[in-house]
């Protein structure tokens, strides 16, 4: 699961990110590794119940969730926990879509 790209003050690091993202996208592609993409939003509102929430309340719920004893770090770390587990919860509900 990977985070959906979304908006950068910086247009240095647009580039990057996206030239970044695109090798790794296109590496996950010649693998045939299914690709899950997930917004900013989506992944707020699966943590968080939010689709607006801080990046405070994220670093807090990724803490919560997995009963950790301190905030991830680096930010990006929490960052990418908050993806997988919104692809969890996603994958969960898919599951049990289809058992109905």
């Amino acid at each position: 699961a990977v985070e959906d790209l979304f908006f950068f003050k910086n247009a240095k690091t647009v580039i990057k990110v996206g030239q970044a993202r695109g090798a790794i996208l296109l590496t996950l592609e010649q693998l045939n590794v299914i690709i899950n993409e997930y917004t900013p939003l989506q992944v707020k509102q699966a943590l968080t119940g939010y689709g607006r929430a801080e990046k405070s309340q994220i670093q807090a719920m990724t803490k919560n969730v997995l009963r950790l004893k301190e905030i991830p770090k680096p930010d990006d770390v929490a960052d990418a926990i908050a993806v997988a587990l919104c692809h969890l919860n996603s994958r969960k509900i898919r599951m049990l879509l289809n058992n109905q």
